[in-house]
Protein backbone atom coordinates (compact mmCIF):
# COMPACT_ATOMS: atom_id res chain seq x y z
CA UNK A 1 0.00 0.00 0.00
CA UNK A 2 2.73 2.15 0.68
CA UNK A 3 3.94 2.08 -2.74
CA UNK A 4 0.65 2.57 -4.12
CA UNK A 5 -0.15 6.05 -2.43
CA UNK A 6 3.13 7.68 -4.85
CA UNK A 7 1.58 6.21 -7.96
CA UNK A 8 -2.06 7.22 -6.74
CA UNK A 9 -1.02 10.60 -6.10
CA UNK A 10 1.19 11.00 -9.63
CA UNK A 11 -1.68 9.95 -11.38
CA UNK A 12 -4.04 12.29 -9.82
CA UNK A 13 -1.69 15.20 -10.45
CA UNK A 14 -1.33 14.18 -13.58
CA UNK A 15 -5.09 13.73 -14.63
CA UNK A 16 -5.48 17.08 -12.49
CA UNK A 17 -3.02 19.24 -14.78
CA UNK A 18 -4.60 18.01 -17.89
CA UNK A 19 -8.07 18.62 -16.48
CA UNK A 20 -6.89 22.44 -15.32
CA UNK A 21 -4.89 22.71 -18.87
CA UNK A 22 -8.05 22.26 -20.94
CA UNK A 23 -10.85 24.33 -18.68
CA UNK A 24 -8.56 27.00 -18.92
CA UNK A 25 -8.25 26.95 -22.48
CA UNK A 26 -11.89 26.25 -23.00
CA UNK A 27 -13.75 28.83 -20.78
CA UNK A 28 -15.40 31.39 -22.25
CA UNK A 29 -15.20 33.77 -18.79
CA UNK A 30 -11.81 35.43 -18.57
CA UNK A 31 -11.64 35.60 -15.23
CA UNK A 32 -12.28 32.20 -14.39
CA UNK A 33 -9.70 31.31 -17.37
CA UNK A 34 -7.00 33.23 -15.27
CA UNK A 35 -7.90 32.03 -12.25
CA UNK A 36 -7.50 28.11 -13.46
CA UNK A 37 -4.25 29.10 -15.41
CA UNK A 38 -3.14 29.90 -12.14
CA UNK A 39 -4.24 26.74 -10.44
CA UNK A 40 -2.83 24.93 -13.28
CA UNK A 41 0.77 26.71 -12.63
CA UNK A 42 0.79 25.73 -8.96
CA UNK A 43 0.10 21.91 -9.23
CA UNK A 44 2.50 22.00 -12.31
CA UNK A 45 4.85 23.52 -9.30
CA UNK A 46 3.93 20.04 -7.49
CA UNK A 47 5.17 18.13 -10.53
CA UNK A 48 8.59 19.41 -10.71
CA UNK A 49 8.88 18.69 -6.49
CA UNK A 50 7.91 15.38 -7.34
CA UNK A 51 10.32 14.86 -10.20
CA UNK A 52 12.86 16.29 -7.60
CA UNK A 53 13.93 19.41 -9.16
CA UNK A 54 12.73 22.25 -6.51
CA UNK A 55 14.54 25.42 -8.20
CA UNK A 56 12.40 24.80 -11.38
CA UNK A 57 9.45 24.17 -8.74
CA UNK A 58 10.18 27.52 -7.10
CA UNK A 59 10.76 29.58 -10.50
CA UNK A 60 7.01 27.93 -11.58
CA UNK A 61 5.07 28.86 -8.38
CA UNK A 62 6.39 32.37 -8.15
CA UNK A 63 6.71 33.65 -12.03
CA UNK A 64 4.65 30.46 -13.99
CA UNK A 65 1.28 31.13 -11.38
CA UNK A 66 2.38 34.10 -9.55
CA UNK A 67 3.52 36.90 -11.29
CA UNK A 68 1.90 35.75 -15.05
CA UNK A 69 -1.28 35.22 -13.24
CA UNK A 70 -1.12 39.38 -11.86
CA UNK A 71 -0.26 40.55 -15.26
CA UNK A 72 -2.92 38.64 -17.02
CA UNK A 73 -5.58 40.21 -14.57
CA UNK A 74 -3.79 43.31 -15.12
CA UNK A 75 -4.25 43.14 -18.98
CA UNK A 76 -7.68 42.01 -18.28
CA UNK A 77 -8.51 45.21 -16.27
CA UNK A 78 -7.27 47.04 -19.10
CA UNK A 79 -8.83 45.20 -21.77
CA UNK A 80 -12.44 45.71 -20.07
CA UNK A 81 -11.64 49.62 -20.19
CA UNK A 82 -10.85 49.55 -23.79
CA UNK A 83 -14.20 47.37 -24.33
CA UNK A 84 -16.54 50.07 -22.45
CA UNK A 85 -14.61 52.74 -24.24
CA UNK A 86 -15.08 51.08 -27.24
CA UNK A 87 -19.15 50.51 -26.31
CA UNK A 88 -19.47 54.50 -25.41
CA UNK A 89 -17.74 55.25 -28.77
CA UNK A 90 -14.92 56.93 -26.46
CA UNK A 91 -12.16 55.55 -29.18
CA UNK A 92 -11.76 53.66 -32.55
CA UNK A 93 -13.83 50.56 -33.32
CA UNK A 94 -11.39 47.90 -32.60
CA UNK A 95 -11.10 45.72 -36.02
CA UNK A 96 -13.14 42.60 -36.55
CA UNK A 97 -12.07 39.17 -34.84
CA UNK A 98 -10.08 36.62 -36.87
CA UNK A 99 -12.00 33.72 -36.96
CA UNK A 100 -11.26 31.27 -34.70
CA UNK A 101 -9.52 27.95 -36.38
CA UNK A 102 -12.23 24.62 -36.17
CA UNK A 103 -11.95 23.01 -32.65
CA UNK A 104 -11.15 19.37 -34.30
CA UNK A 105 -8.21 20.86 -35.76
CA UNK A 106 -6.77 21.88 -32.80
CA UNK A 107 -7.80 18.87 -31.27
CA UNK A 108 -5.87 16.71 -34.04
CA UNK A 109 -2.63 18.42 -33.38
CA UNK A 110 -2.82 18.23 -29.75
CA UNK A 111 -2.92 14.42 -30.20
CA UNK A 112 -0.07 13.99 -32.78
CA UNK A 113 2.39 16.16 -30.56
CA UNK A 114 0.83 13.76 -27.69
CA UNK A 115 1.51 10.71 -29.42
CA UNK A 116 5.16 11.89 -30.83
CA UNK A 117 6.23 12.78 -26.82
CA UNK A 118 4.98 9.16 -26.08
CA UNK A 119 6.72 8.04 -28.55
CA UNK A 120 10.16 9.90 -27.79
CA UNK A 121 9.44 9.04 -24.72
CA UNK A 122 8.87 5.25 -25.07
CA UNK A 123 12.68 5.04 -27.12
CA UNK A 124 14.34 6.33 -24.57
CA UNK A 125 16.91 4.30 -22.78
CA UNK A 126 16.37 2.93 -19.59
CA UNK A 127 20.08 4.00 -17.55
CA UNK A 128 21.36 7.26 -18.93
CA UNK A 129 24.42 9.33 -17.56
CA UNK A 130 22.97 12.23 -18.42
CA UNK A 131 25.81 15.22 -17.52
CA UNK A 132 25.67 14.84 -13.51
CA UNK A 133 28.98 13.16 -13.43
CA UNK A 134 30.58 15.90 -15.72
CA UNK A 135 29.01 18.96 -13.55
CA UNK A 136 30.02 17.16 -10.21
CA UNK A 137 33.30 16.47 -11.99
CA UNK A 138 33.89 20.40 -12.28
CA UNK A 139 31.98 21.26 -9.40
CA UNK A 140 35.15 22.19 -7.29
CA UNK A 141 36.09 24.66 -10.01
CA UNK A 142 32.71 26.45 -10.29
CA UNK A 143 32.71 28.84 -7.44
CA UNK A 144 29.62 27.32 -5.73
CA UNK A 145 28.57 23.96 -4.37
CA UNK A 146 25.52 23.60 -6.07
CA UNK A 147 24.82 22.08 -9.21
CA UNK A 148 22.27 24.18 -10.69
CA UNK A 149 23.81 26.99 -9.62
CA UNK A 150 26.73 25.76 -11.14
CA UNK A 151 25.31 25.30 -14.95
CA UNK A 152 23.18 28.27 -14.85
CA UNK A 153 25.89 30.55 -13.71
CA UNK A 154 29.21 29.02 -14.79
CA UNK A 155 29.26 25.80 -17.13
CA UNK A 156 26.29 27.27 -19.23
CA UNK A 157 26.42 31.01 -18.44
CA UNK A 158 25.28 32.78 -21.59
CA UNK A 159 21.84 30.92 -21.57
CA UNK A 160 20.82 32.71 -18.04
CA UNK A 161 22.29 36.58 -20.21
CA UNK A 162 20.04 35.45 -22.92
CA UNK A 163 17.01 35.03 -20.85
CA UNK A 164 18.02 38.26 -19.30
CA UNK A 165 17.87 40.00 -22.28
CA UNK A 166 14.91 38.41 -23.86
CA UNK A 167 13.00 39.75 -20.01
CA UNK A 168 14.31 43.37 -20.69
CA UNK A 169 13.16 43.40 -24.92
CA UNK A 170 9.89 42.02 -23.64
CA UNK A 171 9.63 45.00 -21.85
CA UNK A 172 10.88 47.17 -24.03
CA UNK A 173 8.47 45.76 -26.23
CA UNK A 174 5.74 46.79 -23.66
CA UNK A 175 6.71 50.06 -23.62
CA UNK A 176 7.18 50.63 -27.68
CA UNK A 177 2.79 50.45 -27.73
CA UNK A 178 3.02 53.45 -25.42
CA UNK A 179 0.38 55.01 -22.74
CA UNK A 180 -2.10 52.72 -21.58
CA UNK A 181 -5.59 54.02 -21.28
CA UNK A 182 -6.30 56.32 -18.62
CA UNK A 183 -9.23 54.46 -16.12
CA UNK A 184 -9.87 55.22 -12.19
CA UNK A 185 -8.59 52.55 -9.86
CA UNK A 186 -11.14 51.88 -6.64
CA UNK A 187 -9.83 52.01 -3.37
CA UNK A 188 -7.88 49.97 -1.76
CA UNK A 189 -9.44 48.59 1.28
CA UNK A 190 -7.21 49.01 4.92
CA UNK A 191 -6.84 45.32 5.26
CA UNK A 192 -5.10 45.27 1.69
CA UNK A 193 -3.04 48.59 2.79
CA UNK A 194 -1.96 47.14 6.00
CA UNK A 195 -1.15 43.67 4.66
CA UNK A 196 1.21 45.22 1.54
CA UNK A 197 3.11 47.22 3.81
CA UNK A 198 3.73 43.89 6.49
CA UNK A 199 4.50 41.75 3.50
CA UNK A 200 6.63 43.78 1.69
CA UNK A 201 9.39 43.81 4.05
CA UNK A 202 9.07 40.11 4.50
CA UNK A 203 9.40 39.48 0.98
CA UNK A 204 12.25 41.29 0.64
CA UNK A 205 14.05 39.83 3.47
CA UNK A 206 12.77 36.11 1.17
CA UNK A 207 14.36 37.32 -2.02
CA UNK A 208 17.44 38.24 0.20
CA UNK A 209 17.64 34.34 1.27
CA UNK A 210 17.18 32.86 -1.77
CA UNK A 211 19.51 34.77 -3.41
CA UNK A 212 22.40 33.64 -0.93
CA UNK A 213 20.86 30.23 -0.56
CA UNK A 214 21.44 30.30 -4.21
CA UNK A 215 25.28 28.70 -4.16
CA UNK A 216 24.43 25.25 -2.34
CA UNK A 217 21.07 25.03 -2.22
CA UNK A 218 17.86 25.55 -4.51
CA UNK A 219 17.31 29.16 -5.07
CA UNK A 220 19.07 32.00 -6.79
CA UNK A 221 18.36 35.12 -8.85
CA UNK A 222 15.12 34.02 -10.99
CA UNK A 223 13.72 32.93 -7.50
CA UNK A 224 15.09 35.82 -5.52
CA UNK A 225 13.47 38.26 -8.85
CA UNK A 226 10.27 36.87 -8.66
CA UNK A 227 9.77 36.97 -4.85
CA UNK A 228 11.15 40.61 -4.87
CA UNK A 229 8.34 41.56 -7.60
CA UNK A 230 5.52 39.89 -5.90
CA UNK A 231 6.58 42.65 -2.93
CA UNK A 232 6.12 45.47 -5.84
CA UNK A 233 3.46 44.22 -7.37
CA UNK A 234 1.50 44.35 -3.94
CA UNK A 235 2.74 47.33 -3.39
CA UNK A 236 0.96 48.50 -6.43
CA UNK A 237 -2.23 46.33 -5.88
CA UNK A 238 -2.58 48.92 -2.48
CA UNK A 239 -2.30 52.37 -4.18
CA UNK A 240 1.60 52.62 -4.19
CA UNK A 241 2.73 54.49 -6.80
CA UNK A 242 7.17 54.79 -7.60
CA UNK A 243 7.79 58.50 -6.79
CA UNK A 244 8.08 60.69 -10.39
CA UNK A 245 11.88 61.68 -9.24
CA UNK A 246 13.06 57.47 -10.05
CA UNK A 247 10.51 57.36 -13.13
CA UNK A 248 13.63 58.43 -15.46
CA UNK A 249 17.36 57.53 -15.16
CA UNK A 250 17.15 55.37 -11.47
CA UNK A 251 14.53 53.25 -12.87
CA UNK A 252 16.10 52.54 -16.02
CA UNK A 253 19.74 52.05 -14.50
CA UNK A 254 17.42 49.08 -12.37
CA UNK A 255 16.20 47.71 -15.22
CA UNK A 256 19.48 47.15 -17.07
CA UNK A 257 21.96 46.90 -14.53
CA UNK A 258 21.97 43.11 -14.58
CA UNK A 259 22.25 42.28 -17.93
CA UNK A 260 24.77 44.97 -18.64
CA UNK A 261 27.16 43.60 -15.66
CA UNK A 262 26.42 40.54 -16.61
CA UNK A 263 27.74 41.14 -20.35
CA UNK A 264 30.76 43.16 -19.18
CA UNK A 265 32.00 40.44 -17.01
CA UNK A 266 31.33 38.22 -20.04
CA UNK A 267 33.61 40.26 -22.28
CA UNK A 268 36.43 40.59 -19.72
CA UNK A 269 36.58 37.33 -19.17
CA UNK A 270 36.36 36.68 -22.90
CA UNK A 271 39.73 38.66 -22.87
CA UNK A 272 41.63 37.31 -19.68
CA UNK A 273 40.44 33.22 -20.59
CA UNK A 274 39.94 33.33 -24.07
CA UNK A 275 36.50 32.06 -23.14
CA UNK A 276 32.94 33.33 -22.90
CA UNK A 277 31.84 33.20 -18.84
CA UNK A 278 35.32 31.21 -17.92
CA UNK A 279 35.68 32.61 -14.79
CA UNK A 280 38.98 32.73 -12.91
CA UNK A 281 38.87 29.94 -9.99
CA UNK A 282 40.08 31.94 -7.32
CA UNK A 283 37.18 35.11 -8.10
CA UNK A 284 34.52 32.47 -9.56
CA UNK A 285 32.31 32.28 -5.92
CA UNK A 286 32.21 36.36 -5.54
CA UNK A 287 31.50 37.30 -9.20
CA UNK A 288 28.68 34.43 -9.28
CA UNK A 289 27.28 36.28 -6.23
CA UNK A 290 27.81 40.12 -8.48
CA UNK A 291 25.87 38.73 -11.30
CA UNK A 292 22.91 37.11 -9.36
CA UNK A 293 22.70 40.11 -7.02
CA UNK A 294 22.46 43.18 -9.86
CA UNK A 295 20.36 40.36 -11.74
CA UNK A 296 18.09 39.92 -8.84
CA UNK A 297 17.23 43.46 -8.73
CA UNK A 298 16.79 43.86 -12.63
CA UNK A 299 14.51 40.98 -12.77
CA UNK A 300 12.17 42.27 -10.06
CA UNK A 301 12.01 45.45 -11.64
CA UNK A 302 11.50 44.08 -14.90
CA UNK A 303 8.46 42.01 -13.95
CA UNK A 304 7.16 45.26 -11.63
CA UNK A 305 7.24 47.30 -14.75
CA UNK A 306 5.62 44.61 -17.36
CA UNK A 307 2.97 44.78 -14.63
CA UNK A 308 2.45 48.37 -15.06
CA UNK A 309 1.93 47.32 -18.49
CA UNK A 310 3.77 51.32 -19.39
CA UNK A 311 6.67 53.64 -19.10
CA UNK A 312 5.90 55.82 -16.54
CA UNK A 313 6.52 58.94 -18.23
CA UNK A 314 8.89 61.67 -16.14
CA UNK A 315 6.96 65.07 -14.62
CA UNK A 316 3.67 63.01 -15.12
CA UNK A 317 1.95 61.12 -12.29
CA UNK A 318 0.99 57.74 -12.96
CA UNK A 319 -3.11 57.20 -13.08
Amino acid sequence: MATLMPVLFDGLLGLGLIWFAWQALSSDNLFRAIVLFVAFGLMLALVWVRLAAPDIALAEAAIGAGVTGALLLAAMARLDVVIHEQATGNSEPSRPPRRRPASGLMILLAAGLFMALAYTLYHLPVDTPGLRQAVNTQLANSGVSHPVTAVLLNFRGYDTLLELLVLLLALLGVWSLGRCHSHAEAATGAVLDVLSRLLAPVLVLVAAYLLWLGASAPGGAFQAGAVLAAGGILLLLSGWRLPVRFTRWPLRLLLVVGPLLFLCLALITLLLEGRLLQYPLAQAGGWILLIEATATLSIGAILVALFMGRNPEPGQPDE
